[in-house]
């Protein structure tokens, strides 16, 4: 094999692994937040989750559902690392606070969030709670169904948000 075989293998070899590396440094939220997490953040058991991370076309998404076992309680991951040409985090929540209209920002949690709420009035529908969070490069949603009370599903919900937070 001569030399520049070898230096242009070996440059091959490098460019892959950092390839490898890089993809492997993206967050997965399943893995974050496992089911046994998830379980405790519900108060009861949860199904196995439903989960998907990978590239899109506007960038990397991660996302994971978990759903309690004995029906009315669910807790809803989203992970967006936006790509060259996607919406930008900052404007995704801009966008959703305009079409939603009814959103209150929260505090403490990522560079700006906002919080959405609803359902349960006619005691048929789940009661939901949707925080949505941008910080960085990164538009985080965390959805819970299920919690009567919104101030304790809000701070599950920071809870969770912190923790992939502390991931990117």
């Amino acid at each position: 094999m001569s030399i520049q075989r070898l230096i242009g293998a070996l440059f091959l070899a490098i460019s892959l692994t950092k390839i490898v590396m890089a993809a492997d440094s993206r967050p997965d939220v399943a893995q974050i937040i496992n089911k046994a997490e998830a379980s405790a953040i519900l108060g009861e058991p949860v199904k196995d989750p439903s989960q998907r991370s990978g590239d899109g076309t506007d960038g990397y998404y991660s996302k994971c559902n978990y759903y309690s076992v004995q029906r009315g309680k669910s807790l809803i991951i989203r992970l967006q690392l936006p790509g060259p040409n996607a919406i930008g985090p900052q404007k995704e929540l801009q966008l959703l606070a305009a079409a939603n209209g009814t959103m209150e920002k929260v505090s403490d949690v990522g560079d700006a969030a906002q919080m959405f709420t609803g359902g349960g009035e006619s005691g048929f529908a789940s009661r939901m709670l949707i925080l949505y969070v941008a910080k960085g490069n990164a538009f985080l949603t965390v959805g819970l169904a299920g919690f009567r009370d919104d101030a304790v599903a809000l701070e599950k919900a920071k809870t969770v948000a912190q923790k992939l937070l502390e991931h990117l």
